[in-house]
This record gives C-alpha cells, structure tokens and sequence, in this order.
C-alpha cells in the first residue's frame, strides 16, 4: 500500500487490493461534538433501558391491565426488527467489510475464498448443532420433545397422563404469554416450569448476545464517527428502541420462576453495552481508527458471526415455531393477521432504518 500512488496509476502494476484498499482505508475523522456524544451515552442507555424493562414490568405488574395486543404487537414486531436486523445490519455490513471485492477480500488469505459467507454458515451450523443438542437432551432425560415442553402445549413426565395447557389463542380472556406458559395443573408444575425455563433460557441468551455483539461496534462507531454523527445520533436512538423492544417482548415470554433477578440482569446487559462502548469510543476517539483494516476484519467477523445467530434464531426460534409449528395458529384468524402484520411491520421499518446505519 505504500507504494501505491492514486494520482499515477500503473495498471500493468497496481493490484486490485491496492485499489480497493486505498478506497475503502480510510484515518480517525473524529470531528468534535464532544457534548453531544456525552448525551448520547445518557440518551441511549434511558431509551435501550426503557423499551426492554417495559415488557418484563407491565408482565409482572397485572394491575396495570396492559391489553393482550399490547403484548402481541411487542412480541411480533420485535420478531420483524430481530429478522431484519440479521440480514440488513449484520450480513450486509458483514460483506461490506469483509466480502469479496473488498480491501479485506482481496487481501492475502482473505482473497482465496469466501469467508464471509464460510463465518455466516459456521455459526448457524454452531447455533443448530446447540439446538439440536439441546432437543434430544429433553427427549433423553424427560421423555418429551423440547417444543411441547418449551411452548407450554403438552406436558408428559413418568406416570403423568399429558395435559392440554391452554394459550393465548383460546382464551376468552387471553392471558399475557408467561401466565399462559405457567398455567399447569399437578404437583409437577414446578419441575415442568424449571425445565421450560432452561430450555427457553438457551435460545434466549443466544438471541441477547448475538445482538450486544452488533451493538458494541455501533457503540464504538458513534463514539468516533465524523461527519455521519449528526445523522448517526437520531437513527440509533431508533434502532437500540426498537431492537430492546424485541429482547424485553420475547423477554417477557419466560417463564423465569424463581429466577427473578434475571430477567433485570439481563435488560441491563442490553441497556448498558451501547453507552459503554459509546463512552469506550470516546476515550479512544483521537487513536481508535473503525476504517484500519484491522477495525475492517474485527467488525466483519462479528457481524457475520452475528448474522448467523440471529439469521438461525429469526428465522427458527421466532419465526418457524411461533407461526409454522404453533398448533393453535389458526384458532384465531384476526390475531394471526395481526401478528404477521406486526412482524411485517418491524421488519420494514428496521430495514427502512438500515438505510442510515
């Protein structure tokens, strides 16, 4: 790259990596606004913070008589923004990063094969191989497949005959979708409950995580970004709402038991990442350089590994077994038009937002 002059191009010489590479590098463009990146730290952690606690506390708190829909269109359409942000926020920058007839794709090793895709495929094959571990461990120790058990919709355990558990969907007073996973009826509701728990658990942490990975570079971008901050700013605010929406929705769902400090853990874990990395970013904002080639292959290999486990938990966990495998799906036609219709929804605008970050 040193010798690479832009102004007397030799094109008998000059690679393709060189090219690329003298477009895509690029120094730290850090630019001032050190208030307004300090507010953002506060902004960000109040708006992340509040949309995921809010599912969890209106579940815990009945007397705040929070309608069933409310919860529906919560749950659905943190279901489209989860979709949405695996292909749009995570994928795309992935290979735009690291994918062919980029800087990093025409360097070295990188050039002679598609490992962005390879990273993408590795961790959904990960994600899977986890799931699939998990599915005959129930039907092992239990006697019971791990859908029945995490859904709530048949309980089965030595002797026990199996037990319809009523849903949301029969209910001619739906209840909020924890309520409904914990309404058992023997001796063995809190064993059941336990094991529901650790299942759900599982996929849930795979989903968090996958998600703080995303959010801890978009922290350390803002933190250092140049011109693109003025725009930057309002659009995270957006999209750190909309995705804690998603987490504490699906959050909500749990049923924690006596796990009741988790769930708060873990809405802190969410609401926390991005205003610390924010603030990271600030203290490095004069040496930390997000467009080195190095930053370029640390972002895009989180993203893509990112993308995967969100691709597998969207398009699986969410999508799939609430809408595919729920047996009660068609019960109510008008709610699953309002579902689909929420997830369509998420989905569209988080995508929509992707324009801009």
């Amino acid at each position: 790259m040193s010798a690479f002059n832009a102004s007397q191009v030799d094109l008998n010489t000059a690679s393709k990596e060189d090219v690329l590479c003298f477009f895509a590098l690029s120094e730290n463009d850090y630019n001032g606004h050190l208030g307004a990146r300090i507010s953002s730290i506060f902004v960000i952690l109040f708006v992340s913070s509040a949309f995921t606690v809010f599912p969890v506390v209106a579940n815990s708190l009945p007397s705040w008589k929070i309608p069933y829909s409310v919860y529906l269109f919560a749950r659905y359409f943190g279901t489209g923004v989860i979709v949405a942000t695996a292909f749009v926020h995570l994928l795309d920058p992935a290979y735009k990063r690291i994918g062919p007839k980029t800087c990093v794709g025409e360097s070295g090793h990188w050039g002679e094969y598609s490992w962005c895709a390879a990273i993408v495929l590795g961790s959904v094959m990960v994600i899977f191989l986890m799931d699939l571990a998990a599915e005959v461990y129930v039907e092992h120790k239990y006697g019971m497949h791990k859908d029945e058990d995490a859904t709530g919709a048949f309980i089965h355990g030595g002797n026990q005959k199996a037990t319809v558990v009523p849903g949301p969907y029969n209910q001619e007073k739906p209840l909020s979708p924890a309520q409904a996973t914990l309404t058992c009826v023997s001796d063995s509701d809190a064993a059941t409950a336990e094991r529901s728990f650790r299942q759900q658990i599982a996929a849930f942490l795979i989903l968090e995580f996958g998600i703080i990975f995303h959010s801890v570079i978009i922290g350390l971008n803002l933190g250092v970004t140049g011109s693109e901050f003025t725009t930057l700013y309002p659009v995270l605010v957006f999209h750190q709402s909309f995705e804690g929406l998603g987490i504490g929705a699906r959050m909500s769902a749990i049923p924690f038991g006596k796990h009741t400090w988790l769930p708060w853990i873990l809405c802190a874990m969410y609401g926390l990442t991005t205003p610390i990395s924010i603030a990271i970013g600030l203290g490095v904002r004069t040496t930390y350089n997000p467009g080195s080639k190095v930053a370029l292959i640390v972002q895009g290999v989180l993203n893509a590994v990112s993308a995967g486990v969100l691709i597998y938990s969207g398009l699986v966990e969410l999508l799939a077994r609430d809408f595919l495998f729920d047996p009660d799906r068609t019960k109510r036609r008008g709610q699953l038009l309002f579902m689909v219709f929420c997830t369509l929804l998420g989905a569209g605008i988080m995508a929509l937002i992707g324009k801009w970050a």
